[in-house]
């Protein structure tokens, strides 16, 4: 079992790319970085957790995806042509969604 060491927020341009079917991949924004730790300490991992909440080797991913890799994209050249619609045009219906939480 492996124990979260570390989590920072991601900066804007990171995704993460899925293959839904052998020509179509997604990609999700990456929200945050988590360092991973073996129980017995002899292995780390960093992986990402995109917008709807998955990351690889979750068991509870969206069915049928696969990780294919993280990219960088600069803010100021747009986002991937295969990243999921905004928020206002989401049509998704199944999986994690991240709900904004009120400043206190």
């Amino acid at each position: 079992m492996k124990r979260i060491v570390e989590i920072v927020p991601a900066r804007p341009g990171w995704y993460a790319r899925w293959r839904l079917t052998p020509e179509a991949t997604r990609c999700y924004p990456v929200t945050l970085w988590a360092l991973l730790e073996e129980a017995d300490g002899t292995g780390r991992e960093v992986v990402g957790i995109d917008c709807v909440g998955q990351w690889p080797g979750a068991d509870d991913n969206e069915a049928g995806g696969e990780f294919v890799r993280y990219l960088f994209q600069t803010p100021d050249s747009g986002r991937p042509e295969d990243a999921e619609p905004p928020a206002a045009e989401q049509t998704r219906t199944s999986g994690p969604r991240l709900q904004p939480v009120a400043a206190a």
